[in-house]
C-alpha cells in the first residue's frame, strides 16, 4: 500500500472518530459503535491519564484520545519550553503540555484531519489556555522552521505513517540542539507471522504499521538521534484482543504462543545532539 493510500485511510478513520466524539460518543480507532470500541480498544486507550490530568481538560478531549500512552507525563516538560505534538487529534496531549510548560511556554498540535482540528480548537476554547496553537499539516512535512522546538511528543501516531523515516528526519529538523523526542507508540517484539501481524495491527491501531524495537532504533539512528531508549509501558496479551480476533475468524489457541507479549506500548526517548547543524 502506498504512503498516499495509507494517509487517506488514516484521515478517514480519524475523521470518523472525531465525528463520533462530536455526537457525544467516545472515539474508537477500531469500530463504528460504542460496543465495538469497548470490545477491541479498551486495553490500549483506557486508563492512560491520571485523575489530576483528565479533570483539567475538556471531556471531549479525553473522549477523542486514541493514544497508547501518556507522553506528556513522561517527557519531563519544563516551564518555558516549546512543545510539538505530532498527530494531535482532539488535543489532549497539547492541552496537558501547555499546562506543564506554563504561560512562558508554547504547545503546538499538528494534525491533518479537519474534523479533529475543529474538535481540538473547540477543546482549546473550553480550556481557556492562551499558549496553544493547532496547525494543519502532515507529520511527514512539519510546518515549522528548523531548530524551533524543545520537545516533540506523539501518541500512537508515528506507527500510522507510511514514511516513518521522513517523519523522524522532520522531527530532527525542527528540534533545537539538545531537543528531546518523547513519544508513545506501538512496538513489536520478536517475529510475528505476517498474516497474524496484519490482524493484530488492525486491533491495535486500525492501519498500524508498528516497527520492531530494533527497527525503531535503526531509524532513529539514521535520522541522527542519540541517547535512544525504548521502555515498555504496556504489554498486550492474546486475551486483550480475544473478541476482535475471534470475530476475524482466527484460532486463538494456535495464536497464543505467536502473539502473547509480542505487541507493546512503549515510551521512546531520543535526543538531538548539541551543536547539530541542519
Amino acid at each position: 500500500m502506498s504512503t498516499e493510500n495509507i494517509r487517506e485511510i488514516v484521515k478517514e478513520k480519524y475523521g470518523e472518530a472525531a465525528k463520533r466524539v462530536a455526537a457525544g460518543e467516545r472515539a474508537s480507532c477500531c469500530g463504528t459503535s460504542a460496543s465495538s470500541a469497548s470490545a477491541c480498544c479498551d486495553p490500549i486507550t483506557s486508563n492512560l491519564y491520571e485523575e489530576g490530568e483528565s479533570s483539567v481538560v475538556p471531556a471531549a478531549a479525553l473522549q477523542a484520545s486514541l493514544g497508547c500512552g501518556n507522553p506528556t507525563l513522561l517527557a519531563n516538560l519544563q516551564p518555558g519550553e516549546t512543545v510539538l505534538d505530532l498527530g494531535s487529534g482532539g488535543g489532549i496531549d497539547v492541552l496537558l503540555s501547555a499546562r506543564r510548560v506554563g504561560p512562558a511556554g508554547k504547545a503546538f498540535g499538528l494534525d491533518m484531519t479537519d474534523e479533529m482540528l475543529a474538535l481540538a480548537e473547540e477543546n482549546k476554547r473550553k480550556s481557556g489556555l492562551a499558549n496553544v496553537q493547532f496547525l494543519k499539516g502532515e507529520i511527514e512535512n512539519i510546518p515549522l522552521p528548523e531548530n524551533s522546538v524543545d520537545v516533540i511528543v506523539s501518541n500512537c501516531v508515528i506507527n500510522l505513517s507510511g514514511d516513518k523515516d521522513r517523519v523522524l528526519r522532520e522531527a530532527f529538523r525542527v528540534l533545537k540542539p539538545c531537543g528531546r523526542l518523547a513519544i508513545s507508540d506501538v512496538v513489536v517484539r520478536g517475529e510475528v507471522p505476517p498474516e497474524i501481524r496484519r490482524s493484530i495491527e488492525l486491533w491495535v491501531g486500525c492501519v498500524a504499521g508498528a516497527l520492531s524495537e530494533n527497527e525503531y532504533r535503526q531509524k532513529l539512528q539514521a535520522a541522527r538521534f542519540e541517547s535512544i531508549e525504548i521502555e515498555a509501558t504496556r504489554i498486550y496479551k492474546v486475551d486483550d484482543a480475544r473478541e476482535f480476533l475471534a470475530a476475524a475468524g482466527l484460532d486463538l489457541n494456535s495464536l497464543a504462543s505467536q502473539v502473547d507479549g509480542k505487541f507493546i506500548s512503549a515510551f521512546i526517548r531520543a535526543r538531538k545532539p548539541a551543536g547539530t547543524a541542519i
